[in-house]
């Protein structure tokens, strides 16, 4: 595939984004070659260790490609993004569950499904160009791709301000959150995939790595606490216009151009994967939402606006002061016989 090189090399097997023009977003052929690859290199003795990397400058993955689930959830074929979210939160449990080492090198954006690949391994490398972000509300959909169980474990409510926000981190503070382990200069990157394909040995990975301070997002951390620890979108609106701050200005005037439903389910669905131990009850949450988001949520509105007519003026089904809680219930109670189970082929 064009998209994508899958190959063995040395003691690895290794997955490359191979998109750079369309900054290495992910099709659904995409995922499904690396869950295959997946499957075939849990129990191959040849392969060590996974290394996974991007062509290009701009992006490891900045995120699912989302045109075809338009096209088909515009003319009413609610199956097909079903089927599509599925098979990918099974990848990413996969991923999330493999149990070699794997190696991601992030470079530029990643950002929502890219988050789902890059950021479940075990040796999540950044450089100074990273850009880490969840910006589905934007769009109408919650952090998904099992973002939101990295989230729900950030230091105090950070999860909740970076699901809400799509606020970008770079390398200090992709860190500090957990969406990565180690900051290596990207300069550093092609000799040390060399010597991993080479050897088979991640221990290098952690001698190549160094410091990095936390970013302005984890400075701002009393601000976050204090202004995203309530319960409901409404508690976190209310506890933001109460204060005259430029953070919570700036912060409000954010969370206006966002689709109200999709973060009032973010919170809830942080919340609830706060007590998680593992990433499928997170992918669970997210696909209650996802399996309703084209019916029942403003993700088509949220599309037309941002990637169709770009017009930037997305005509939300709630505004910020009003949504009711039973429409955050509605979203996200359990799906029956159609829950998400993870097997293969269904």
């Amino acid at each position: 595939m064009s998209d994508i090189n899958i190959r063995k090399t040395g003691q690895t097997g290794r997955i490359t984004f191979t998109r750079p023009k369309a900054l290495n977003a992910m099709s659904y052929e995409m995922c499904i070659a690396i869950e295959d690859a997946l499957d075939a290199w849990e129990t191959d003795p040849e392969v060590k260790m996974l290394v996974i990397d991007a062509e290009g400058e701009k992006a490891f993955c900045a995120g699912g490609d989302i045109a075809e689930l338009y096209e088909t959830g515009k003319a009413g074929n609610f199956a097909f993004g079903q089927k599509f979210w599925a098979d990918e939160y099974r990848m990413n449990a996969k991923m999330f569950e493999f149990s070699k080492p794997v190696a991601a090198f992030m470079q530029g954006f990643t950002m929502g499904g890219g988050v789902g690949v890059g950021c479940h391994g075990s040796h999540r490398v950044v450089g100074d160009s990273s850009q880490i972000a969840m910006p589905e509300c934007g769009i109408g959909l919650v952090p998904d791709v099992g973002g939101s169980y990295i989230l729900a474990h950030a230091p105090g409510r950070l999860g909740e301000y970076l699901g809400l926000t799509a606020a970008r981190l770079g390398a200090g503070d992709a860190i500090h959150a957990g969406f990565a382990d180690y900051y290596i200069p990207e300069a550093d990157w092609p000799a040390l995939i060399a010597k991993l394909e080479e050897t088979g040995n991640w221990s290098l990975i952690d001698a190549a790595a160094q410091h990095i301070n936390p970013g302005p997002i984890a400075e701002s951390g009393a601000e976050i606490d204090a202004f995203f620890g309530g319960e409901a979108l409404a508690d976190v609106v209310n506890a933001l216009k109460a204060s005259d701050s430029d953070f919570a200005a700036k912060t409000l005037k954010t969370l206006n151009r966002n689709s109200p439903l999709a973060m009032g389910c973010t919170l809830e669905i942080v919340h609830r994967v706060r007590a998680a131990s593992d990433i499928r009850a997170a992918l669970e949450q997210e696909y209650r939402f996802t399996y309703r988001a084209m019916e029942h949520g403003d993700f088509l509105e949220g599309i037309r606006a941002q990637i169709i007519d770009k017009d930037r003026n997305p005509q939300w089904q709630h505004s910020l002061d009003s949504l009711p809680a039973v429409a955050v219930s509605q979203m996200l109670m359990p799906l029956g016989d159609a829950k998400l189970t993870f097997e293969k082929g269904e």
